[in-house]
């Protein structure tokens, strides 16, 4: 796996490269790691057509994880992003995020929209992010995390010790081994992103899919928003998913993301 070092602070980042044709970025969401895309069957579909990296999220997985808020600014996690794009002499590619990596697919289409061919959004915003950490989570997650740790995180979310499910216990066990101290600052940091201004959207011309679930609240209302704002936009609902099953199952996800990245 290749590691490299942030041009902003020197964090290590990880991330691997899969399959051939045009080149396409995975960004998982908060807490999460470049694991689901396989896990969840995306990468071998999209491997089929695509130079697919996969990112860990600095805080996530393998890669460093700082503990001050100011490391997981939108800017930095841009800066990160294309430092692995400039150590595989990726000139331009497409972005799919889930989440957190939806938002810094569509910051770093913003502000670097000659690298950027398309852009996938699931489960993502354009909004002001204040609160919503409590939405997709649960209320006081950040002060929770921060003081009690990761096992508070899994209670918050019915993924206590008693779960017996193998999807339940996996996400269990994958949420007990992040760093406390660096998902704090993570979410404390996404907690004082601010909103796009609609300007920007407006001005923005990399083709846009944005992609959420009628049961994922502000996020669905948020995509459709960013999306209609988009001079080159679409929003697809996915029925009956909230924040959480966004990914799964994939196949109502790759019926239009592959489409469009084609």
């Amino acid at each position: 796996m290749p590691v490299i070092p942030s041009p902003v602070d020197g964090v290590d980042l990880r991330y691997d490269v899969s399959g051939s044709g045009p080149a396409l970025v995975l960004l998982h969401g908060s807490v999460l790691s470049r694991a689901i895309w396989r896990g969840l069957g995306y990468l071998e579909p999209l491997a089929a057509e695509h130079t697919v990296i996969r990112l860990d999220i600095r805080g996530h997985g393998r890669s460093g994880a700082p503990h001050d808020p100011a490391a997981y600014a939108q800017d930095v996690l841009v800066a990160d992003l294309l430092a692995v794009l400039d150590a595989e002499g990726i000139g331009c590619t497409a972005l799919l995020g889930y989440s957190l990596g939806a938002r810094i697919a569509l910051s770093a289409a913003l502000a670097h929209p000659g690298r950027v061919t398309r852009l996938v959004s699931l489960g993502g915003s354009a909004s002001a992010q204040q609160g919503q950490v409590d939405s997709v989570f649960f209320p006081g997650v950040i002060g929770a995390v921060r003081e009690e740790g990761m096992e508070a995180f899994c209670a918050g979310q019915g993924l206590g010790p008693e779960v017996t499910s193998r999807r339940a216990r996996a996400t269990r066990t994958a949420f007990l081994a992040a760093d406390q101290q660096a998902i704090a600052a993570l979410l404390s940091a996404t907690d004082a992103t601010p909103a796009v201004p609609d300007d920007a959207l407006a001005e923005c011309t990399v083709p846009a899919l944005w992609m959420a679930g009628t049961e994922d609240h502000p996020r669905y209302e948020d995509s459709q928003e960013a999306a209609a704002r988009m001079p080159d936009a679409e929003f697809v609902p996915l029925p009956g998913r909230d924040h959480g099953a966004t990914l799964f199952p994939p196949d109502a996800v790759l019926e239009h993301v592959l489409p469009f990245l084609r």
